[in-house]
């Protein structure tokens, strides 16, 4: 099982930036399923402070994210994902889970021997 944070609006689509999302949410993702586990208001927080809240997450959504953040973001073992257009949380959720039961990529693989 994987812990996954997507930087949301709408809690329904990946749509916030890391540095400007007022909100982010938590997802527990194994081969099998998915399910919420928290949504996280940001209040405010630089940079350190949303990757102080994000301890745990294995892997970030966002649409953008700038390189000093993300240079955190990384040194502090966390995986971030960028897209450019919006993307249903849900869609993404689906398709990671099918990449956990089939054949993941060498960085979930990672992430997987990681927590053991």
């Amino acid at each position: 099982m994987i812990k996954v944070a997507f930087f949301t609006n709408d809690l329904k689509n990946i749509d916030a930036h890391f540095g400007s999302a007022e909100q982010f949410a938590v997802y527990d993702v194994s081969a099998d399923d998915f399910s919420l586990c928290e949504v996280v208001q940001t209040e405010g927080e630089r940079t350190d402070g949303r990757v102080e809240m994000l301890q745990g997450v294995d892997i970030i959504y966002c649409t953008e994210i700038g390189p000093a953040a993300a240079a955190r973001v990384i040194n502090s073992k966390i995986f971030p994902i960028k897209y450019k257009e919006v993307v249903g949380i849900e869609q993404e959720l689906v398709k990671l889970s099918a990449m956990l039961s089939t054949n993941p990529p060498p960085f979930i693989k990672k992430i997987l021997e990681a927590r053991g």
